[in-house]
């Protein structure tokens, strides 16, 4: 592991531990934050699960539509003149408005198949939110996928030509290597903005953090709107400097 990717993780780890060290000393048992938890415990855990489910729930298929879409994009300019435009049109689509649109398709399918009531899909709660976090994620996973692939060497493909490699051993052993610090670029901006995102969830009764956030404003509590915006603020953080650790990995990784 390199020096910088040493030092990013130095830059995460020391602090928190120094926090978490003065937090059990009782340092900061005065703060009026830190009361709002003593009170909300239960509440804040919960908003943490749901939190985290929107994110990882709404990254998985993500990862599964965009990886081949921005295949596609490269392997096509036919595929790409019409994938990334739609997206594109897709991404300026405000979060509010597309949870409600998807409020509606989601509530007939749920009565129309009752079974899917078991899983959770509803016109609302947290399926309309998951399936709006994954195609606010298609954008910044295809692009970067297209602009990875894109951006392989053509000199790295003849030589893997040359030892005989098939379309897909060539794709998994030479352009998924190289390519993969592009790729994992986009998917660090796709878990920082759902993190973000994932906060309007709460007015369809998606869950997570922004259930503490709209709570306090709606009784003009501040320190139940930090309880809520502090550990988004930190989970982005978080998210942004183990990403950007694996990024410089698979960098010097794709290197050698």
């Amino acid at each position: 592991m390199s020096l910088g990717a040493w030092a990013r993780i130095a830059a995460l780890l020391l602090p928190a531990a120094a926090f978490a060290i003065a937090l059990r000393a009782g340092l900061f048992d005065a703060l009026s934050i830190l009361r709002e938890y003593d009170t909300n415990r239960d509440v804040f855990d919960a908003a943490l699960g749901g939190h985290l489910r929107l994110v990882i729930g709404s990254l998985i298929p993500a990862l599964a539509i965009g990886l081949p879409l921005g295949w596609a994009c490269f392997a096509g300019s036919r595929a790409r003149l019409v994938i990334l435009p739609a997206l594109n049109l897709l991404q300026t689509t405000p979060s509010i408005a597309m949870f409600g649109l998807l409020m509606v398709p989601l509530g007939a399918l749920s009565r129309a198949v009752p079974a899917l009531r078991d899983w959770g899909v509803g016109g609302i709660g947290a399926a309309p939110a998951i399936v709006a976090l994954a195609l606010y994620a298609l954008l910044p996973i295809v692009a970067n996928t297209y602009a990875g692939l894109a951006g392989v060497p053509e000199t790295m493909r003849d030589a893997g030509r040359g030892m005989g490699m098939s379309r897909a051993r060539l794709l998994a052993r030479v352009e998924l290597p190289l390519a993969a610090p592009v790729i994992l670029t986009g998917i660090r901006i796709v878990v920082v903005q759902n993190i973000g995102l994932a906060a309007v969830a709460a007015l369809i009764g998606g869950g997570g953090f922004g259930t503490l956030v709209f709570r306090g404003m709606g009784q003009a509590a501040m320190d139940l709107v930090l309880l809520g915006t502090v550990p988004i603020v930190a989970m982005a953080i978080l998210a942004s400097l183990l990403f950007d650790v694996g990024i410089e990995l698979t960098r010097r990784g794709g290197a050698r």
